[in-house]
């Protein structure tokens, strides 16, 4: 399940790009690796990076035999392995199955029994299991499993590469199904190069994107909610739950069948025509990738594929992972690296993916998946207590990833902050893209649960959102997928909780409203606007979705009244939630109109505390905020470029909820002061209504 503020017990303050600002590295001699070079902070620990380095080098150099072929070569096993179709339209079955003794398919061809017709054989000299069959002995659409024995025992299983599962709708039992349409589906867009600068990510589930309480599909996503995300600006969406996992409550990150798209939601083809889709709009599409454990079970998963219950996974008491009652990798097999590696490369070429949100990767880098560990320095990285076998299938995934796709995107849901993850692989770093941000949701869950709105530092704010590693991106956000679910609330549903229900049509807003609706786009405003890579939102609630997520249960007459979303709120001009959406999507306009963006430095003007008054720049976009709940002020001066400057964004103004006190059609012209003619710096003042920002553009 997706790593949240429980999986690690503290994160302590450590040194960060912030506190070596302004610094020096005492750098001895030019052989420093990269990311040490530019952080003294980890001189003492060099040696552990550089031996994490080179194991990922030599694992490189023995899967690619020192280079006669790239790692994207070695990725295959996807084309290699489950059930194929050669070039005649004949069957070809195989399976990695080292402790097996005898592997039968049965389904709906033979009655589900087991026929010396359909008996693999195993291949000379390998764990390997193979059976060819006539074009005619399989037909599209039909079930099928494998049965298999083993010394002392034997069991019904579905193939690890099978890329088709099903479920029944009466016996609730899954099943392989034989997948080869008449027709493949031919892309409309064959090529796509993602513009994401700034990233965008629209965080979705396809089952819960639907006003009706049922389990959605790819092609309703497609039609009802693709086009919202597209107007709303986002340029990229991340899709949960897309690899099968038979408990549908599990969010998808409980996976069975990695080589699978869940079938609850449609078919292959379907998937892809989505995707297809959102190429031709200009939106990038990623997936959360669930390589850090996988489901128990054995008749669905891979637990006990063929009698020996450590085929994949970790011996001994690393086997499980006690807090998520699933089990482990073992990534120092070289079958496992080729099974998830080839797993990446299928999802990137089969589908078009752009790329993966990797989920649990704290739970991979330690063997203790980071529970109940306090991280208060460097040393804490580089204790001993970090899985070697890990870091290195997570540097050869990215460094896979981005062979096949050189634009594709690649994000580490991660918790601890170890230095180097999103750094260069020949810095010494993992290689991904982006590390997801995820001390910023749950200080701003610590802002609302435990200061009073008077107490808000402005400071405070821009420094725990601008504090990180200078040589590493970061993925901003507010809020998740983690804080919608039951058990946790929502930021709009903290600040205004039941007031909601009973105050959020146009003319009843009370004070609880006002609060709600105005914090709620100002937290999103100083969150997206710090970023240093991207900004990620989770669907619905950019408009403020005012229910929680709990999926059908026992424990709620397995309703899925709570797992859906309910588009018909911001469509609805009477309630105040359109204002939310709205404003949203003016905020990722102003945004993304920054040439550069996420290259333009995050530059303080100016900050009061006592005040509750925060400025910056990026580029030529002036951000300001009043965070008092009770003080307007009038003539609030700051320093800034000598020029004229037009507001181009205002959260209170009334088409977005406000109050409107402010006149945005007029042009503010700095006021000269000749003790700052040098700096060609000068006044810039401005009315600040109480608990607003405005964001103004120089021309």
């Amino acid at each position: 399940m997706a790593e949240t503020k429980k999986t690690v017990k503290k994160v302590c303050k450590k040194p960060s790009a912030k506190t070596t600002r302004g610094k020096k590295a005492d750098v001895k001699s030019p052989s420093h690796i990269g990311i040490v070079a530019s952080d003294p902070w980890l001189e003492p620990y060099e040696e552990a990076i550089r031996g994490r380095h080179d194991h990922a080098v030599w694992m490189l150099n023995r899967l690619t035999a020192n280079g006669k072929m790239t790692l994207s070569d070695f990725a295959n096993g996807h084309e290699y392995y489950g059930l194929h179709r050669d070039d005649k339209g004949r069957w070809i079955f195989r399976e990695w199955a080292p402790n097996a003794t005898e592997i039968y398919l049965i389904g709906d061809f033979n009655g589900w029994k087991e026929d010396s017709k359909f008996a693999a054989k195993r291949v000379k000299k390998s764990d390997n299991w193979e059976l060819k069959l006539p074009a005619k002995a399989l037909s599209h659409g039909q079930l099928y499993k494998m049965s298999v024995h083993w010394e002392g025992g034997q069991g019904e299983r579905i193939p690890a590469w099978c890329r088709r599962v099903v479920q029944d709708d009466v016996t609730k039992v899954f099943s392989a199904q034989v997948w080869a349409p008449e027709e493949e589906y031919v892309w409309k867009k064959k090529s796509f190069k993602p513009n994401v600068s700034p990233l965008l990510i629209y965080e979705a589930h396809i089952g819960m994107a639907q006003d009706a309480e049922k389990v959605g599909t790819y092609t309703e996503f497609k039609d009802n909610v693709l086009p919202r995300i597209v107007k709303a600006g986002y340029n990229c969406i991340q899709l949960m739950a897309i690899q099968e996992h038979p408990y549908y409550g599990s969010f998808g990150y409980h996976v069975s069948n990695f080589f699978a798209p869940s079938s609850r939601f449609g078919t292959p083809e379907e998937l892809k025509a989505l995707i297809d889709e959102a190429h031709k709009n200009g939106v990038a599409v990623i997936m959360d990738l669930v390589h850090s454990h996988a489901v128990k079970n054995e008749n669905e998963g891979l637990g006990n594929l063929c009698g020996d219950p450590n085929q994949f996974f970790y011996p001994g008491d690393r086997r499980e992972h006690n807090q998520w009652d699933s089990l482990c990798f073992d990534y120092g097999k070289d079958q496992v690296m080729h099974f998830l590696l080839s797993n990446c490369k299928y999802w990137l070429t089969e589908f078009h993916f752009d790329g993966f949100r990797y989920d649990g990767v704290t739970s991979m880098l330690y063997y203790n998946h980071g529970l109940g560990q306090d991280f208060c320095g460097y040393g804490d990285y580089f204790n001993g207590g970090q899985d070697d076998n890990a870091m290195c299938y997570l540097a050869l995934s990215n460094i896979l990833i981005h062979q096949v796709n050189k634009k594709a995107i690649t994000i580490a849901e991660e918790m601890s902050g170890m230095p180097g993850l999103a750094a260069k692989f020949e810095d010494g770093g993992m290689g991904f893209d982006y590390r997801l941000a995820m001390g910023i949701p749950d200080y701003w869950i610590k802002m609302i649960k435990e200061k009073r709105d008077e107490d808000w530092g402005a400071f405070d704010i821009f420094w725990k959102l601008t504090d990180r590693r200078k040589d590493e991106k970061t993925i901003s956000y507010a809020e998740s997928h983690d804080q919608a679910l039951v058990g946790d609330k929502t930021i709009i549903f903290r600040i205004i909780d039941a007031d909601m229900y009973w105050h959020f049509k146009k003319g009843d807003e009370n004070d609880m409203a006002h609060r709600g609706i105005a914090l709620h786009k100002m937290i999103r405003l100083v969150t997206a606007s710090t970023m240093n890579g991207g900004y990620l939102n989770f669907m619905g609630n950019e408009f403020g979705h005012p229910e929680w997520i709990d999926f059908p249960r026992e424990g709620n007459g397995w309703s899925h009244k709570y797992a859906r979303r309910q588009w018909n709120l911001v469509d609805n001009k009477e309630l105040c939630y359109h204002y939310l959406g709205d404003f949203d999507r003016e905020m990722l306009k102003v945004i993304s109109s920054e040439k550069n963006f996420n290259k333009t430095p995050v530059q303080e003007i100016w900050h009061n505390d006592g005040d509750q008054v925060l400025a910056y720049s990026r580029g030529d976009l002036i951000f300001v905020f009043n965070f008092s709940p009770n003080r307007s002020y009038t003539d609030y001066g700051f320093l800034v470029p000598t020029g004229s400057y037009n507001v181009v964004l205002n959260t209170d103004a009334k088409e977005f909820g406000g109050n409107g006190f402010s006149d945005d059609t007029m042009t503010h012209l700095t006021n000269y002061d000749e003790a700052y003619v040098k700096e060609k710096k000068e006044w810039l003042k401005l009315y600040i209504p109480a608990r607003s920002a405005v964001v103004l553009r120089k021309n």
